[in-house]
């Protein structure tokens, strides 16, 4: 069970990490050009993905008091 559980943290840590770099590629080669909500939503994916990332790797463990 363990072992399955390391396997799909880092499967999701490295789908994580791949779709960011995917996104930023694309945006490069238009010059991250496009409509403002376009560019916010962007924007917010990535942030949202790198603070799965950030928590799946346990950078941010939770204090005793709220588990």
């Amino acid at each position: 069970m363990a072992t399955t559980r390391l396997w799909l943290r880092n499967a999701a840590i490295a789908g994580n990490v791949l779709y960011v770099l995917w996104m930023l590629r694309n945006g490069l080669e238009v010059g991250f050009r496009g409509r403002p909500v376009e560019v916010a939503s962007i924007a917010g994916l990535i942030v949202l993905l790198a603070l799965n990332t950030v928590l799946l790797l346990g950078v941010v463990s939770p204090t005793r008091e709220s588990r």
